[in-house]
Order: structure tokens, then sequence, then C-alpha cells
């Protein structure tokens, strides 16, 4: 048996029985399943519109806070929560839904590495991120009339990166500990729930000293805090800092735990 190498390609022979088996490259394979997670993303773009939309309607709804609290309170809040649909509603579900359905056990058959099939589902994610960012940045320009620098705008987009992973990977946490695609779906939606109302209430000091401060420093706070500092660096404290690194935090436990308790199939 010996390996040829060909540009996307990697022929394993073996001269026994005189056959030949091509092993698709790394390459190859991410562009086959990137394409086709981004058209099943595109079939279901029902979902997606709805993802873009609630925090597109929020920020609409909250023109009125703008010259009270600042245009950054407010395109932050809506990133945030538009961070969380992507990542507990979209994310975890479609995971779940593939899973329960064989998707991931067809796909280990082939010969690509795992990692890859994971890869693929968090680089469409990504885009979604982007999209999502996008759309409340523009919609904030036009209709609520908040203007950032362009450090604003491009440190406000690494921002939601670096936040949507937070919930990117609770979502994956979530859809490790639980099997079931239904349990999945209503654990994510009450986590949402929460999440959306705690988060916004409290930040905008209606729950109290005490829990307003749990809330400062609970997923949606720290991400909403590193967003707002971002689109505006100037107001960049040792407090968005330190909210850098409880981001960052939450990131690797969430994830730590999604790939401990993440398993392939619901058996």
């Amino acid at each position: 048996m010996y390996l040829s190498v060909l540009p996307g390609k990697l022929f394993v022979h073996n001269k026994k029985t005189n056959m030949q088996t091509t092993i698709p490259s790394i390459s190859t394979v991410l562009s086959s399943l990137l394409r086709a997670d981004f058209t099943t993303q595109w079939r279901n773009r029902r979902s997606v519109i709805l993802v873009v939309l609630v925090p597109v309607v929020i920020l609409i709804s909250w023109k009125g806070l703008v010259e009270k609290l600042g245009g950054t309170f407010v395109l932050s809040n809506s990133i945030t929560i538009g961070l969380n649909a992507i990542g507990l509603m979209g994310y975890s579900n479609a995971i779940a839904r593939d899973r329960d359905k064989g998707v991931f056990q067809r796909l280990r058959v082939a010969p690509i590495p795992s990692w890859s099939i994971m890869l693929s589902r968090l680089l469409v994610q990504l885009a979604m991120i982007l999209t999502v960012t996008a759309a409340v940045f523009i919609t904030g320009y036009y209709f609520d009339k908040i203007s950032l620098s362009p450090a604003g705008y491009a440190l406000g987009f690494v921002a939601a990166f670096v936040g949507g992973t937070v919930y990117l990977a609770l979502g994956q946490a979530i859809v490790g500990l639980i099997k079931n695609p239904e349990t999945v779906n209503a654990v994510t939606r009450l986590t949402y729930f929460v999440f959306i109302m705690i988060g916004m209430f409290g930040e905008l000091g209606m729950l109290g000293h005490q829990l307003g401060e749990a809330v400062r420093w609970s997923p949606y706070g720290a991400v909403k805090r590193l967003l707002s500092a971002s689109m505006d660096p100037h107001t960049w404290t040792q407090d968005t800092t330190l909210s850098l690194l409880v981001t960052i935090g939450y990131t690797i436990v969430f994830t730590t735990l999604g790939i401990k308790w993440f398993k392939w199939n619901t058996r």
C-alpha cells in the first residue's frame, strides 16, 4: 500500500487488490460541508428572518431611549438579543434536530474528520452573527439616526463575534447535556426568555441593586458592556476589560462542557 497526492485529493493504492481509494482533502471537505450547510440555512430562511427581525424591531421600538441612554446602549442591547437568538434558538436546535435525524452518524461514516463537521456549522453561525450585527447597525443609522465612527463599527463587529461565541458555546452545552430535540427546544426557549427579560430589565436598573449586579456579570450583561464600549472606544474602562475576560471565561467553560457532554447520536 502506498500514497500519492494530487491537488485537492489523496489517493491510497492497495497493491494486493489493485484498488485505489480517493480521500478528499480538508479544503474540499470543508467546501462541500459549507455549501450544504448554507443551502440548509437558506431553506430555513424564515427562521433566519425571525432571528434578524427580533433585534431590529427592538431597536426601532427603543428609539425614544437613544437620547436618554445613548445610541451605543440601544445598539448593544439589540445585538446582544440577536446573539442570544443565534446561539440558543438557531444553533442548538439545528444541532439537536440533525443529530436526531442521524445526519451526524452518516457524515461520520464518510472519510472526513469529525471536527470539520462542527467547524462548518460554526462558520455558518458566524455568518449569521455578521448578518444580524450589520442589520442592527444599518437600522440604527437610518431609523434611529445613530452614527458611529469607523473604528466603532469595526470593533463592534469584532465584539459581536467574541460575544456570539458565548451563546454558541452555551447552545453546545445544552445540546450536549440534553439528547431529546423537543426538550432542547423547550430549554433553549426558556433560557432565551430568561436572558432577554432579566437582561433588559437589569440593564435598565429595574431589578434592584443586588440582582442588577448579578445581571451585569451574567453572559448578557458582560457581552452587552463589551459591545457598548467597543462601539465607542473612548469609553473603554477597566470594567470593560473585565467584561471581556468574563466573556472569554464563559466561552471556555461552556465549550468545555459542550464538548465533554456531546454525543453524535441520541442513544
